[in-house]
């Protein structure tokens, strides 16, 4: 049984970048929806209780057809939400350092062009998903998935996300995603991401 994990941080504490309604509507409504329906999906398989959810995500294909949809849907969900909840924070870095700086000065150029083409990325979601920054056979890469689809399940790992489905940011910001990509890099803590990942 998999559980909501608690904020690392108060409801309000990325404000006023994210509004505490939001954080609350999309932590203790959204992200308990997913695991709720995780759970659901897997008690109707108990052999699958001693796999870990990145496991799980990782091999679609091997899972039961009956519970491989939820399990993409809910335990991608479940997943990714846990992963934008702990990289962001209300002291945040707004600068990695060390190996991660220097793999993304690598990757692409500078810290701001990622920065600039990662929000460009975000911005050209259609409809529902998220924006990765993912290592891939050693190299990173910027990607869009749809829905609440994990990297995991392309093989590739995920270092940053950042939700781009509407819950996320339209009681504060309503349509304009744009400002909400700008804002929520204010409340990225790189020193987490670069100890976590």
């Amino acid at each position: 049984m998999y559980n909501l994990p608690e904020l690392p941080y108060p409801y309000e504490a990325l404000e006023p970048y994210i509004d505490k309604e939001t954080m609350e509507i999309h932590h203790l409504k959204h992200h308990q929806a997913y695991v709720n329906k995780l759970n659901e999906a897997l008690a109707k398989h108990p052999e699958l209780a001693e796999k870990s959810l990145e496991e799980l995500l990782a091999d679609l294909e091997g899972l039961p057809e009956d519970i491989r949809k939820a399990i993409k849907n809910h335990g991608g969900g479940h997943y990714n939400h846990s992963l934008f909840w702990r990289i962001m924070g209300p002291s945040s870095k707004n600068r990695p350092q060390g190996e991660l700086l220097k793999k993304i000065e690598a990757s692409f150029g500078s810290f701001f062009e990622f920065k600039k083409k990662f929000s460009e990325i975000a911005m050209g979601i259609f409809g529902s998903g998220w924006c990765w920054l993912v290592e891939h056979a050693g190299q990173l890469e910027i990607e869009a998935t749809q829905n609440q689809d994990c990297p995991i399940s392309s093989g590739k790992v995920p270092i940053l996300a950042l939700d781009i489905w509407e819950h996320a940011y339209y009681l504060k910001y309503q349509n304009k995603r744009a400002d909400y990509i700008e804002n929520w890099w204010q409340v990225v803590d790189w020193s987490n991401i670069s100890s976590s990942n």
